[in-house]
């Protein structure tokens, strides 16, 4: 599977970043089945909370537990996207309920959609048309601080300054 679409580095803590293991990373989802085992085995405290995904550079879908870094999930590489994810079971299929792109270790723009949706479609998972909850990330120019933009105000929480548009979490400090 060919994925296309912007690769997000990881731009977090450089300790979350040591938590990764060559021979660690989040569960590869390959398919229905593959979802199905995972989910499976978990208890219902668990399938009760969101779990960590990322989108790996190859158009994977992975998953961890919440509590899990981003990075680690990733195994330290590039994703495609990455956030939060929770299922239902539905006819005796396991669906995406809801699905953020809340990652500040890769703080993905909300356009990496499609390769989520691109990944959910490969292992015929229904999911939404859309993150069900958007997270608009931007670093400010002025103090290089990492923001969360609430209500489209454009404006650095720790400076005052602008925030730009369009993404640039991933610009050079």
């Amino acid at each position: 599977m060919e994925t296309r679409g912007q690769r997000y580095r990881y731009v977090g803590p450089a300790e979350l970043r040591k938590l990764v293991r060559a021979s660690g990373g989040g569960r590869s989802i390959r398919s229905a089945a593959d979802l199905r085992e995972w989910l499976s085995a978990l208890t219902p405290d668990e399938l009760a909370e969101p779990f960590t995904f990322v989108v790996d550079g190859g158009g994977v879908l992975r998953l961890a537990p919440r509590r899990s870094e981003h990075v680690v999930c990733a195994g330290g590489g590039e994703v495609l996207s990455a956030g939060e994810m929770s299922f239902r079971e539905e006819s005796g299929r396991w669906v995406v309920e809801e699905i953020s792109n809340q990652s500040t270790g890769y703080c993905p723009d909300i356009r990496s959609w499609p390769a989520v949706a691109e990944a959910l479609d490969g292992i015929g998972i229904r999911r939404p048309s859309g993150f069900t909850h958007e997270v608009v990330f931007r670093r400010c120019r002025s103090c290089r601080e990492l923001n969360i933009v609430r209500e489209k105000d454009f404006v650095c929480v720790f400076c005052g300054e602008d925030l730009p548009q369009e993404w640039n979490v991933g610009e050079p400090w």
